[in-house]
């Protein structure tokens, strides 16, 4: 499939045990060429190793366009942005990323501890051929890009 084939453009890698990141990530599926895809999927994680070298458990959104996936902090900022929330509301997701992610940890009885990416990385070779894959996984409430 080439890129401009595609039908989603950026993906989210979430928590799907995790009730508040399965609701935000129903949010996330209102925006247009984005997809969701549960962290423990096996394309999700093929993914994750092909990128890191290992599965890190964090908050992934990945642009196959701009060729970057953003971690952790930066993936909610990012998401943020996309979204169209204000510099304030913005600000406040990544000063208190980790706080918050304690918070839903903690409600939802979660145990499993989040690692610290927080960053935005160039999508890896090795990630971006798995790209597709991870891609026809994904769910969205929107229609697909034409």
């Amino acid at each position: 499939m080439s890129d401009t084939d595609r039908t989603f453009t950026g993906l989210l890698l979430y928590d799907g045990d995790c009730q508040f990141c399965s609701a935000a990530s129903t949010a996330v599926r209102q925006l247009e060429a984005v997809g969701v895809v549960p962290w423990d999927d096996p394309a999700a994680q093929a993914f994750l190793e092909a990128q890191f070298g290992s599965t890190p458990f964090a908050l992934f959104f990945v642009d196959g366009d701009a060729e970057t996936i953003w971690a952790g902090r930066a993936a909610a900022r990012e998401l943020c942005d996309r979204a169209g929330m204000p510099v304030l509301v913005q600000d406040v997701v990544d000063e208190n990323y980790e706080r918050i992610a304690d918070a839903i940890r903690s409600v939802s009885g979660l145990e499993r501890e989040i690692d610290p990416y927080h960053d935005a990385y160039p999508l890896t070779e090795d990630a971006a051929a798995l790209f597709d894959e991870v891609a026809s996984r994904a769910e969205t409430t929107r229609p697909p890009m034409e």
